[in-house]
């Protein structure tokens, strides 16, 4: 762990992120397997560039275990409703653990019955969606992620949250090792986008939110009380419809207006998660090649790819360095 010359950031490497990320959910009551699986979630996000779902995001899971909202030593339940079929319960406890116990599962069916589907409900929010998807593509596989949560997303038509952000990404890795990775909400900007402009009272652009009247607004803090709208228009807010149905009509879990707040209270929201793997060397041998000679063509076209270029440290690169805001770092080292 080291400080830069100003005092303020703190870099760990990554077994120090590990033990810290542990350190805190076990101390707050998460069992050994929820403690590993969250801080595995957690490190990938920071190693992404998506600090906001990170360290940041895991003090949410930490409040959520003392709250209430999420049960730290839930066991998922796990079952086989048809051959390439996985239904999880996560009985009120994180999402990461239930995908994590069918992982091995969903990467066999997949390859033997050419896709497999895993779907859950139950959960606390999933986190960085992504995450799920990348993890099934770095084993050769095509992923597609969908999920919800509470409602923060006004569809047009209405002046109040009816959705989720309801986010989708999408996963696959070709040849050469390149993975293209989508991982986008249906929502104008990501909530957290308003969190930070509120916090620093800064204004925010035209077209992402409605305040708690229903009436557009730049001003952050009013549109946190408010409501996110969606991404050009009708055609977003339906997106958001289609996730909506995958992600808790097609799971069991709980719709959007049903889900509690993920920052407040003890009640869980109960969110969905669905998954999609598909082994596309059983459709064509040399799927992975062609993959990646359609992504180098694009990229000479200038083409953004979008997950390609992230940088990425892999799982026992010891030296790999995480930065924390001192102010983060101390909360955590409290936690922990």
């Amino acid at each position: 762990m080291s400080r830069e010359a100003d005092g303020t950031p703190i870099r760990l490497t990554q077994p120090e992120a590990e033990t810290l990320a542990r350190a805190c959910c076990l101390r707050q009551g998460a069992s050994q397997a929820v403690a590993i699986a969250l801080t595995a979630a957690t490190l990938t996000a920071e190693y992404r560039g998506l600090p906001a779902l990170g360290f940041a995001h895991l003090l949410d899971y930490l409040d959520g275990f003392r709250q209430g909202r999420i049960d730290p030593r839930a066991e998922p339940q796990l079952s086989r409703p048809a051959p390439a079929l996985v239904q999880s319960d996560a009985r009120r406890g994180i999402a990461q653990l239930g995908f994590e116990r069918a992982f091995e599962d969903l990467c066999t069916t997949a390859n033997g019955f050419g896709l497999a589907l895993f779907a859950q409900r139950e959960a606390f929010t999933c986190g960085e969606l992504g995450y799920y998807p990348r993890r099934l593509a770095e084993r050769g596989l095509v992923a597609l992620a969908f999920t919800n949560g509470p409602p923060l997303l006004a569809p047009q038509g209405s002046s109040r949250a009816l959705y989720s952000t309801n986010p989708l990404a999408f996963a696959a890795q070709a040849a050469d090792g390149r993975l293209l990775a989508i991982d986008q909400a249906c929502s104008a900007t990501a909530f957290v986008n308003l969190l930070r402009a509120a916090a620093a009272d800064a204004p925010i652009p035209a077209g992402w939110a409605l305040d708690e009247n229903g009436l557009p607004t730049r001003n952050a803090r009013d549109a946190v009380r408010g409501a996110l709208l969606a991404f050009g228009g009708t055609r977003g807010a339906n997106i958001a419809l289609m996730v909506e149905v995958l992600a808790a009509g097609l799971t069991g879990a709980n719709w959007s207006l049903d889900a509690g707040d993920f920052r407040q209270g003890a009640c869980s929201p109960g969110s969905g998660l669905l998954v999609v793997a598909v082994a596309p060397r059983l459709l064509d041998d040399h799927f992975p090649e062609r993959l990646g000679a359609q992504l180098t063509r694009l990229a000479a076209h200038g083409v953004h790819l979008p997950g390609i270029t992230r940088t990425r440290a892999r799982p026992g690169d010891t030296e790999a360095l995480i930065t924390l805001p001192a102010s983060l770092y101390d909360q955590l080292r409290a936690l922990a």
